[in-house]
């Protein structure tokens, strides 16, 4: 317990201390699809996922509670590996000024479920952006299999695009590759680095229920057109069936995509 303790300790001090210069950036990988980022003197928790789940292949760096000093917590959908009360709540508590971003779809669950409070949630769908204290958050709508927009929330499947601090980045939630996606992205001049999913999708694992993701080719494809600073892989090897060549399994009745 201690060496956890200590390893906890360790990355927030960090986090605390970290410093990047204009135009420069740092992030942290949690696993799965979380990153810690911090740009233009803000700290950003993107899909915080720290609830200690008996089918997590590696234990959560960080605890709920120990979410300090963070100013944007940012939900890309519902799963729970994406959306985790838990986590939320111990931001909600740890971080007094924190602001909340999520789908249309999801604000409901965000207030009763993580218990953010109104005046700090702001629900996106996609094409809308969210500036505040330098900072602008412009939405993307993903593809996870399907839109699944809702007629009056918007869509449940959200990417943002982060500027600040003179740093641009694109973290897509969960997605698959569409007709437009790049195109889109296109509008940003540069990037300086790409948060992308690469546990791929297959028959086997859709028909059991797992939705999929970008191939790790179609994330070289799509770099390729964007030309990005960094491209950075994630949502693998948290769970045995999300693998780059994984397979389904089925574990506490919990789902996460």
């Amino acid at each position: 317990m201690a060496n956890v303790a200590q390893s906890h300790d360790t990355l927030l001090q960090d986090i605390a201390s970290a410093s990047p210069s204009p135009g420069q950036g740092a992030f942290w990988w949690l696993g799965q699809h979380t990153f810690i980022l911090k740009v233009g003197g803000k700290v950003f928790y993107i899909d915080p996922f720290t609830a200690p789940w008996p089918s997590r292949q590696t234990p959560p760096p960080l605890t709920a509670a120990e979410g300090r000093n963070i100013d944007f917590a940012l939900v890309t959908h519902g799963h729970g590996d994406h959306l985790d009360p838990e986590s939320l709540a111990g931001i909600v508590s740890a971080s007094p000024r924190a602001h909340f971003i999520s789908p249309g779809p999801e604000a409901n669950r965000m207030q009763k479920e993580a218990g953010v409070p109104v005046d700090r949630l702001h629900p996106m769908t996609d094409g809308d952006v969210f500036e505040r204290d330098g900072v602008r958050v412009s939405a993307i709508k993903s593809k996870h299999e399907s839109f699944d927009e809702d007629p009056t929330l918007g869509f449940p499947f959200l990417g943002y695009v982060i500027e600040a601090g003179g740093v641009t980045v694109y973290h897509s939630g969960d997605c698959i590759l569409y007709e437009g996606l790049i195109s889109r992205l296109k509008e940003w001049p540069r990037f300086d680095a790409l948060f992308l999913p690469i546990n791929g999708r297959d028959a086997t694992r859709f028909l059991s229920g797992c939705i999929g993701n970008f191939t790790y080719q179609e994330v070289v494809e799509i770099a390729g057109e964007l030309n990005p600073r960094l491209v950075v892989p994630s949502h693998y090897d948290m769970f045995i069936y999300a693998t780059v060549n994984g397979v389904s399994v089925e574990f506490g009745g919990r789902t996460a995509e």
